[in-house]
C-alpha cells in the first residue's frame, strides 16, 4: 500500500516546482485526490497539465494506485478555486470532502 507523501514525490518527478497536497481519499492507499499549483501550467490546457503528471503516475495504475483525481492549476487559479477535493465512490453518487489546509509559512 502507498501513502499520500510516496504520491507527492512522484508527482513531484514530473512536476518539481509545483505545491503538491495529496489527500487520501479512503485511508486505503490507493484512492487519491491530488491538488497540484505551478506556475509551469501557465499557458496550458487542463488535459496537457494532467497528461504531464500521469506521464509518471501511469506506471503505477491500476496497482498499486487505483484512482487519482487530479486538479492542476496556476497560483492564479488556486486563490479562487473551491476548499473541497470529489470523491468519486462516496456514497454511491459522488460527495466533496473538505480538504485539509496545510499551515502557510
Amino acid at each position: 500500500m502507498v501513502d499520500a507523501s510516496w504520491v507527492e514525490s512522484e508527482v513531484l518527478k514530473a512536476v518539481p516546482n509545483a505545491v503538491v497536497e495529496v489527500i487520501d481519499l479512503h485511508g486505503s492507499g490507493d484512492h487519491f485526490h491530488v491538488r497540484i499549483i505551478t506556475e509551469d501550467f501557465e499557458g496550458m490546457r487542463p488535459l496537457q497539465r494532467q497528461r504531464q503528471v500521469l506521464a509518471v503516475m501511469k506506471q503505477h495504475i491500476p496497482h498499486p494506485v487505483h484512482a487519482l483525481d487530479l486538479k492542476c492549476m496556476t497560483p492564479k487559479q488556486a486563490e479562487t478555486a473551491g476548499d473541497t477535493a470529489f470523491d468519486p465512490h462516496g456514497g454511491g453518487r459522488g460527495v466533496h470532502i473538505r480538504r485539509i489546509q496545510k499551515n502557510k509559512e
